[in-house]
């Protein structure tokens, strides 16, 4: 009687390791697919650098920045997570001001 309960037992702890094995699984899982519904934004250095060299070239101004993500702190690398166009005009924007946005 008594291995029948110990052996009971075990199964019981065991059956709730693998649910919370399962459980975690289930949660990584869907964390990874959440991470990867989200767009990756590369810097592209190339590309910025190109972009400022031809506006300084045709002597255009940049614009304030009229998003809704700029916060005080902020560096042009911050704004990269919501937009590659916010990221590259807020690098043309400090190269020509020598400043962030306000």
């Amino acid at each position: 009687m008594l291995f029948a309960a110990s052996g009971f037992m075990f199964s019981a702890f065991a059956f709730q390791d693998t649910s919370e094995e399962d459980e975690l699984a289930r949660m990584q899982a869907q964390l990874n697919a959440e991470v990867a519904s989200k767009p990756f934004l590369a810097e592209k250095p190339e590309e910025v650098d190109a972009y400022i060299k031809s506006m300084l070239e045709k002597n255009i101004k940049p614009e304030e920045y009229k998003g809704t993500h700029w916060r005080p702190g902020y560096t042009c690398r911050d704004l990269l997570r919501y937009n590659w166009t916010q990221y590259r005009n807020c690098r043309y924007y400090y190269r020509y001001h020598g400043r962030y946005y306000y």
